[in-house]
């Protein structure tokens, strides 16, 4: 089996607890910041608009939709696959001004559709995004995310002890943190398939948590005699090559994706790679050093 890492590293991640959590606790703040005064680049789905459903009857692509629409100056257009290969879903952002301005974009994109592909159009589906149903997406947003947080917490806590579930939320917070960070910075819009990309970070960042984490309390039972310390760089150096192979391979795959995949998946394809990248620098670096601080039991109790 290909490995990119030996089985039998010896790297002293506990020393450098120090610098990590320092380094961390800047990087977060940093990006708490830049979410506070520079905010977050919302998409259509969190500030309201246009949706429009078309069905196609030729072999029209998502390319030729929008170079027909990217003209009209109505702002924010996005497109994408809707149900079979021949629907579409086209979004477009609140227009300013009264109803009256949303049916005007709506008309013209109309009748540039039209004048472009006739009766290979077909107009299923039209909805107006209103700011309360936004906040209402952004609401269930960050409901969504707190629960799934909750969640986590519950499963460690029961599958392990208290310490252990404290560590992995703290590394949890810090992916999310970072990721949010990142998007403002950058500017990246920020939509359902980003909170979704963060979901898919939580579990992937636990996941690789756990994985460490049955290491430690294995280890626990067998060297209750040896310094945390030295047991715990011992669980991560075991674990080590399995976690940077997984890492590696995803980060591949969503490469590719990102890639390849088109402009509508590609901010969700870079928050997937930022997230796996955040999320295995995390567990090796957040996750299992601040056991070192939470008092873990290393009496029996610690098989349960």
């Amino acid at each position: 089996m290909l490995r990119l890492i030996s089985d039998n590293t010896s790297f002293k991640f506990i020393k450098l607890k120090l610098v990590s959590f320092s380094f961390s606790a800047i990087v977060c703040m940093a990006s708490i910041f830049s979410v506070i005064f520079i905010g977050l680049n919302f998409g259509i789905d969190f500030k309201g608009g246009i949706l429009l459903e078309i069905r196609t009857t030729s072999n029209i692509g998502i390319a030729e939709i929008r170079n027909n629409i990217s003209n009209l100056n109505i702002g924010e257009v996005a497109i994408q696959k809707f149900g079979v290969d021949s629907d579409y879903l086209i979004r477009v952002e609140k227009q300013e001004g009264s109803d009256n301005a949303q049916q005007i974009a709506v008309e013209a994109i109309k009748s540039t559709l039209n004048a472009s592909f006739g009766e290979d159009i077909k107009y299923r589906r039209l909805e107006y995004v209103g700011p309360t149903v936004s906040k209402d997406l952004v609401s269930d947003g960050v409901m969504a995310i707190i629960f799934a947080i909750i969640a986590m917490l519950a499963y460690i806590w029961f599958r392990f002890e208290l310490p252990f579930a404290l560590g992995a939320i703290v590394a949890l917070l810090h992916d999310i943190i970072l990721t949010m960070g990142v998007f403002a910075v950058l500017g990246l819009e920020f939509n359902l398939a980003t909170v979704a990309a963060i979901l898919l970070i939580i579990g992937y960042s636990m996941n690789d948590t756990v994985v460490v984490y049955d290491r430690i309390r294995e280890n626990l039972r067998k060297f209750k005699k040896m310094n945390l310390n030295e047991l715990l760089d011992k669980c991560i150096n075991q674990t080590l090559s399995r976690t940077i192979n997984t890492t590696v391979t995803t980060i591949l795959a969503l490469g590719a994706l990102y890639i390849f995949g088109g402009q509508i998946i590609a901010d969700f394809a870079f928050a997937m790679l930022w997230g796996i990248v955040v999320g295995t620098y995390s567990s090796i670096f957040i996750a299992s050093p601040i056991l070192v601080y939470v008092n873990v039991r290393r009496n029996k109790e610690t098989e349960s």
